[in-house]
Order: C-alpha cells, then structure tokens, then sequence
C-alpha cells in the first residue's frame, strides 16, 4: 500500500476515466465522456501531484451477484491486463492508481492513501455508478467530499442528474460545485 499524502488537506479522486466507458462500441459507453474528460484535464491540472486515478477491472472469480451482472454484459468479460481496462487520460508522476473490481472505489487502499486529508474531491465516471459508490463509502468513513458534477457523466444525462440531485441532498458532508467554481477557488 502507497503511503498517506500529506501536501494538502484534499485530494483530487478521479473515477474510473478507462476505454471501456469512453469507446463508442462498448456496452458500458458513457454519453459525456469526452465533455467530462476536458473538465477533468483543468481539475488534474489544478492538483498535480495530489491525483489518485481509479480504475474498475473485472474480478475473474465472479462471485455472488457479480455472475449474473457479468452475464447481462458478457462483452465485458475481459481480464485484469485487457486494453478496455486502460486509463484514457495521461497518469503524471507522482500519481496512484486504485484498482478494484467494485463499483465503490472507496475502501482500503484509497483510505490509506487519503488518510491525511480531511476532503475528497470527485469526479468521473458514471456519475450515477461507480461515482455515487465511492462518494457514499467515504462519506461514511467521515470523509467530506466535494463532487465536481460538469466533470463527471452518466449513463445518461438524466441518470447522471439524478445522482447529483441525491448526492446534494448529503450537504454539508458533500458539497456539489462546478469546475469553475472549483479551479477559480484553487488558483485565487
């Protein structure tokens, strides 16, 4: 496990931005994608060297429910190491990864890695997935987030707006902001 950050008191998490929810010909392809990706590019730039990428990768035991789901979206059968798994945008030094095969991010690894910081920033992908998974498992280990909604997507947009809505509804614990708002804050 990677040691705790200690440069600032938040950390940029940002969910899931791999081929697999970005190619047109994907089941999982996420509409906003590329909107999202631009968003997230300012958002990296504004938190160098305090990013933490997160990628899904499909558990080959496939236990419980997850047979089933990968049933439904046998495509997506593809093991730990295939191309659909790969990060689209550039990882910069200093960076970590997080690789798991839950929607939710939020567990050991990126606890430790953010247990010096009292606030998360999110964004990524899908907004009303493997977003809303991770905001919720870590504002139930205490974690104050802040979600960037313009720099995230969802299946659709009216799914990706209704997991902001509820996500908004967790105040003051999350707090939705723009890319904006959030870049102008940092810099000002």
């Amino acid at each position: 496990m990677s040691e705790p950050r200690e440069r600032t008191a938040s950390a940029l998490v940002v969910i899931d931005m791999q081929h697999v929810f970005r190619d047109a010909d994907s089941q999982w392809a996420t509409p906003g994608y590329d909107r999202a990706a631009e968003r997230i590019s300012r958002l990296t730039d504004a938190y160098r060297g305090e990013v933490i990428w997160t990628r899904f990768v499909r558990d080959p035991q496939e236990s419980g429910s997850w047979s089933d789901y990968y049933a439904r979206w046998n495509e997506c059968r593809e093991p730990e190491d295939s191309p659909v798994w790969d990060l689209t945008m550039p990882v910069a030094d200093g960076d970590d990864i997080v690789s798991l095969p839950t929607f939710s991010k939020w567990g050991e690894e990126l606890a430790g890695l953010t247990s010096e910081r009292q606030r998360l920033v999110v964004c990524g992908v899908a907004t009303d997935c493997c977003v809303l998974s991770t905001v919720l498992g870590a504002v139930d280990a205490g974690k104050h987030v802040t979600l960037v909604a313009d720099a995230c997507a969802g299946v659709t947009d009216r799914a990706h707006e209704q997991a902001i809505e509820l996500m908004g509804l967790l105040g003051p614990m999350v707090e939705v902001v723009t890319t904006e708002e959030l870049v102008a804050a940092r810099v000002g």
